[in-house]
């Protein structure tokens, strides 16, 4: 398969991610869901079936607008995410918003990381996959620009939010196979009434082959 076909295959993939479908129900009921970089909308048609508001945000949302435009709890933005006038700047239009859940998958542009926190509710949960180094031997992407180094998503969240579950290494059997890197994390660090201070653990929701 040439690099010309995975990349279509990528662009047809409409399957939700398993780490999406599994963790899902970490974010509270009936909250507002940012899906960043939303491509087809696979995922914002998850937590619409399951009753969330979601906000879908990508350079290009045809897609996701023929599929889903008319849904009443979607709110579909088209914004390129990586300029000055992308969602996070002083002049993007999630400007301020916050969200009870946020969710990004193939997709990684580093200015934008710490912004993904900020936008966080208390209590909202990150939901975060994406390719990592050594992907390049595999398929696109091979630029390290857009791939994770060891470890990045966990450091990102380490002393802002209390990790649930994380991942890195090679996955093999998947419609996109190839090195990937994923986290689930939830923003209630400051919101324990434990005497020790640690936050309440969540349910790792693992899955029936577990």
């Amino acid at each position: 398969m040439t690099d010309e076909d995975k990349q279509v295959k990528h662009l047809r993939v409409t399957e939700p991610s398993p780490w999406i479908t599994r963790f899902a129900g970490l974010v509270p009921s009936g909250g507002a869901v940012l899906d960043l970089a939303c491509g087809g909308g696979r995922h914002s048609a998850v937590f619409l079936d399951l009753g969330y508001l979601v906000t879908a945000v990508d350079k290009n949302t045809d897609t996701i607008s023929d599929r889903l435009g008319d849904h009443e709890a979607l709110e579909v933005i088209t914004t390129d995410l990586e300029t000055r006038t992308g969602p996070f700047n002083a002049h993007g239009s999630l400007e301020g918003r916050t969200f009870d859940g946020v969710v990004v998958v193939n997709y990684l542009y580093r200015n934008s990381l710490d912004d993904l926190l900020a936008c966080l509710k208390p209590g909202g949960v990150l939901i975060y996959e994406t390719f990592a180094l050594g992907n390049e031997i595999f398929a696109r992407p091979r630029n390290p620009d857009h791939l994770l180094r060891q470890g990045e998503l966990f450091d990102l969240v380490r002393g802002h939010l209390q990790v649930v579950a994380y991942e890195h290494g090679l996955v093999e059997n998947s419609e996109l196979p190839g090195v990937k890197q994923r986290i689930v994390a939830v923003n209630d660090l400051h919101m324990s009434d434990r005497e020790d201070g640690e936050p309440t653990p969540h349910s790792l929701l693992e899955p029936e082959f577990i």
